[in-house]
C-alpha cells in the first residue's frame, strides 16, 4: 500500500527546561526507551503508574533523541492537559493541539426501519479550528514540533500535496502583480471582507492588502505594494490595526486543509458524473426507482455547486475523487504531514487502541446504508478513518504507555515492557478499601463531608449518566459543590470544570469512565467506585486500577469501592495495587524518603494560552439544584413557542439564547 508522507527533516532542537530533576526508576525507563529507539525497534511498552512522571519521561526521550512526536490521548481533556505540560517542559519549541474541532456533531445517517434520514448537524469550534492549522503549519516549517492530539488525528484530513504546493511565499521587494494576488488567496478560499475582518479572510486599501491567516488569533498580515512590487511586509493588530512586527517574508497557506486546484476539481466533477451515470444504472437494475431518483437529484445539486463555488454541502463524501486516491485506498490523514523521524506515543494505550480498532466499523455500517438508499454514492466509503491495519502500517516508531498495557501491545512486544512504578514523590499507591453497595450514597455523603472539611478533592465514578446528574443535585442538596462531567459536556468546558476543580471552585467530580485515564489532579485525596461488583467493561481490572489511581498523587489517598461482593477484577486490581505498594515502600525505605504529596500549579486555562479570551456574563440566574433550573427552562421553552407562534420573533430569538446560557450554565 503505497501511503505518501512528506519529506525527512533535518534533527530538531529541543530544549528542555524543568526544576524538576528525573528520580526513582524514571532514569532507567528514560535509558531503556532511548536504547530501543536507536536500535530502530518500532514497537515499546511503558508500564507506568499513575504520579510515577510518565509524560516527564516522555518529554526526555523527545530531548535526548531530537526527533518531532506526535503524543496520541483518547480524549480532549487528556490532550489538552498534555499539551499543558509539555508547553511547560519546551517552552521555547513549537508544542501543537490537534482534536477534533466539533463541539457537536451528528453524522449524516439513515434509519430504514422508521424511514428516517437525518441531516448532518455540526458545530464547529473556531479556536480549535485555528489550533489544528496552527499544527499543520508547524510541521511542513520547523523541526522542533510536538503535536499533542486525540484519537480523532486518524481521520480524513486534506491531501498533504496540495495543501503544501497550494502555499506561497511573499517577500519584500519581490515583483508581484496585486490582482494576481488577489486572485490567489481567493482560489485559497480566502473571504474578502473589507469590513468584517476575521480569520480566513483578507481585505483590500488601495495598495495595502491584509491577511488574516488561519493559524493567527489576533494578528494579521499587511502586504504594501508599489506598483507590481512588494514594498513591506508587516504584522498588525486585527483589531486596532497597529503594527507589531515587519517580516522579510511569510509564507501563506491554504485557509482549508480540504484545498483542491481547479484542475483536479474539473477532473473530480467528471469522475463523479461518470460513477453516478453507472449507479444509476445498477439502482435501476434493482428496481429501486425511488432511490435512483434521490441519488440523482441530490447529486446533480451537489455537481452544480461545486461547478458554481468549488464547493458542496457534505463535500468530503467525494473527497477521494478531490485527492486523487484509488477506491479503498487510505485517506489522507495527520500521519502523512508527520516527518519520517518522528516518535509515536500512545498514551492510555489500553483505551486508545481499542478505539482506533473500532472507529473504521462504525463509519462504514452507517454508509452502508446510506449508499444502500441513494442518499450517496459509492465513493463517499472512502471518506473515512484509517482501518486498524493501515494505521499500523503508518505509525512510526511508537511507545505505547499505560498503566495496564492492553494484550494486544504486549502481544507486539513478546511480553516485554519497561516499568516505572515507583514515583519520585515516595507516594504509595492508595489504600483500598471496600464497603456495601447497599447504602452507598448516604455513606459517600458522610465520607464527602469529612474529606472536604479538610480541604480535598472528591472523585466518584458512577455506572450512568442519569446516575451522575442525580448525584450532583444531591449533593448540592447537601450544600457540598459539585460537577458532573460525561460525553455531552464541550470539549474546553470539561478543560475547565478540571481546572475549577484543582482550584477549589467545586470540591466533587462526579462522572463515569472520563474520570479514569489521565486526571492529573494531585489535590484528590478520595476516590470512589459506585457499583464495583458490577463486572463489565467499566469494572474490569483495568478500568478499576485505573480509577484507584486517581489518588495516588496525594499522601492521603484512598479508595473506596462500594460491592455486595468481590468479584474477580475487584480482587486482580487490588493485589495489582498491593504489588505496587509493596514496592514502593521498599523503595521509600532503601532511599530513606518521606512520601510527599505532589506539588503542581495549577496552568492558566486553555483559553488564556492560546491568546483566546473568554467573555463571562453575569448571572441572570440563582436557582439551587439543577431541577429547579431545568423547571424554569420548561417555562421558557413554553414563552418561546407563544412568542413565535404570535410572529414576535425578536423576543422568541432573545428567550432562546437565554436558555442556551442557562442550560450551559447548569451543564444541561
Amino acid at each position: 500500500m503505497g501511503f505518501r508522507k512528506r519529506a525527512s527533516v533535518p534533527p530538531a532542537n529541543f530544549e528542555l527546561t524543568s526544576d524538576y530533576k528525573t528520580a526513582g526508576d524514571q532514569p532507567e525507563a528514560i535509558k531503556n526507551l532511548i536504547q530501543k529507539i536507536n536500535k530502530g525497534e518500532q514497537t515499546q511498552v511503558l508500564l507506568g503508574v499513575t504520579g510515577s512522571g510518565k509524560t516527564f519521561t516522555m518529554a526526555h526521550v523527545i530531548a535526548q533523541t531530537q526527533r518531532p512526536a506526535l503524543i496520541m490521548a483518547p480524549n480532549k481533556t487528556l490532550a489538552a492537559q498534555l499539551f499543558e505540560e509539555m508547553q511547560s517542559f519546551f517552552p521555547k519549541n513549537h508544542i501543537e493541539y490537534f482534536v477534533s474541532y466539533y463541539d457537536y456533531y451528528q453524522p449524516e445517517a439513515y434509519i430504514p426501519r422508521t424511514d428516517t434520514y437525518i441531516e448532518k448537524d455540526a458545530s464547529i469550534n473556531d479556536r480549535i479550528d485555528r489550533l489544528r492549522h496552527r499544527a499543520t503549519r508547524s510541521i511542513l516549517e520547523h523541526n522542533d514540533v510536538i503535536i499533542v492530539a486525540s484519537v480523532s488525528c486518524i481521520y480524513g484530513l486534506g491531501d498533504i500535496t496540495s495543501y503544501s504546493e497550494m502555499s506561497f511565499s511573499v517577500e519584500k521587494s519581490q515583483a508581484l502583480n496585486r490582482d494576481d494576488f488577489i486572485k490567489t488567496l481567493i482560489e485559497l478560499q480566502y473571504n474578502r471582507a473589507d469590513f468584517d475582518f476575521t480569520r480566513g479572510s483578507f481585505r483590500v486599501r488601495g495598495d495595502y492588502i491584509d491577511i488574516f491567516p488561519p493559524h493567527a488569533e489576533d494578528r494579521a498580515w499587511r502586504v504594501i505594494f508599489f506598483g507590481d512590487d512588494v514594498e513591506d511586509i508587516i504584522e498588525i493588530d486585527s483589531l486596532s490595526g497597529k503594527q507589531t512586527f515587519r517580516f522579510e517574508s511569510i509564507r501563506v497557506y491554504p485557509n482549508s486543509h480540504h484545498i483542491t486546484p481547479r484542475p483536479t476539481l474539473s477532473q473530480a466533477i467528471k469522475q463523479i458524473k461518470a460513477d453516478l451515470k453507472e449507479h444509476l444504472a445498477l439502482l435501476s437494475k434493482q428496481n429501486k426507482q425511488i432511490e435512483a431518483h434521490r441519488l440523482k437529484q441530490r447529486t446533480e445539486f451537489d455537481i452544480e455547486m461545486l461547478e458554481t463555488t468549488g464547493m458542496c454541502k457534505g463535500i468530503e463524501n467525494y473527497s477521494r475523487y478531490l485527492t486523487g486516491r484509488n477506491p479503498g485506498e487510505a485517506p489522507p490523514t495527520l500521519f502523512e504531514y508527520l516527518p519520517k523521524n518522528a516518535l509515536l506515543f500512545a498514551d492510555e494505550s489500553h483505551v486508545a487502541i481499542p478505539q482506533i480498532r473500532g472507529m473504521f466499523n462504525g463509519d462504514r455500517a452507517r454508509k452502508d446504508t446510506l449508499i444502500e438508499h441513494g442518499f450517496r454514492l459509492p465513493v463517499a466509503r472512502d471518506n473515512r478513518p484509517l482501518k486498524f491495519e493501515e494505521w499500523e502500517e503508518m505509525r512510526p516508531q511508537t511507545t505505547f504507555i499505560s498503566a495496564t498495557p492492553g494484550d494486544w501491545e504486549l502481544d507486539q512486544t513478546n511480553g516485554v515492557f519497561t516499568e516505572q512504578v515507583i514515583r519520585p514523590t515516595g507516594l504509595i499507591d492508595p489504600i483500598v478499601e471496600i464497603r456495601p453497595a447497599k447504602n452507598q450514597v448516604e455513606d459517600f455523603l458522610g465520607l464527602a463531608k469529612e474529606t472536604v472539611a479538610k480541604g480535598h478533592r472528591i472523585l466518584c465514578t458512577t455506572l450512568t449518566k442519569r446516575m451522575s446528574e442525580q448525584l450532583t443535585d444531591y449533593l448540592h442538596e447537601h450544600n457540598l459543590k459539585a460537577k458532573y462531567m460525561h460525553s455531552d459536556i464541550d470539549t474546553l468546558e470539561r478543560i475547565e470544570i478540571i481546572r475549577s476543580l484543582r482550584l477549589g471552585e467545586i470540591d466533587i467530580l462526579v462522572g463515569i469512565n472520563l474520570l479514569r485515564e489521565g486526571l492529573d489532579i494531585p489535590e484528590c485525596a478520595l476516590v470512589t467506585i459506585m457499583d464495583a461488583d458490577k463486572e463489565g467493561f467499566l469494572r474490569s481490572t483495568r478500568s478499576l486500577i485505573q480509577t484507584i489511581g486517581r489518588a495516588a498523587r496525594h499522601i492521603e489517598g484512598r479508595a473506596i469501592l462500594y460491592a455486595d461482593k468481590k468479584t474477580k477484577s475487584m480482587e486482580e486490581a487490588i493485589s495489582e495495587s498491593n504489588r505496587r505498594r509493596e514496592k514502593q515502600i521498599a523503595y521509600n525505605k532503601e532511599n530513606n524518603i518521606t512520601p510527599q504529596s505532589i506539588q503542581k500549579a495549577v496552568q492558566s486555562s486553555l483559553y488564556d494560552q492560546t491568546h483566546i479570551i473568554t467573555s463571562k456574563k453575569p448571572r441572570k440566574w440563582h436557582f439551587h439544584t439543577v431541577k429547579e433550573a431545568e423547571k424554569e427552562i420548561e417555562k421558557m421553552r413554553k414563552k418561546m413557542l407563544k412568542a413565535a407562534d404570535l410572529l414576535d420573533f425578536e423576543t422568541a430569538s432573545k428567550i432562546r439564547d437565554d436558555i442556551k446560557d442557562l442550560e450551559k450554565l447548569y451543564n444541561l
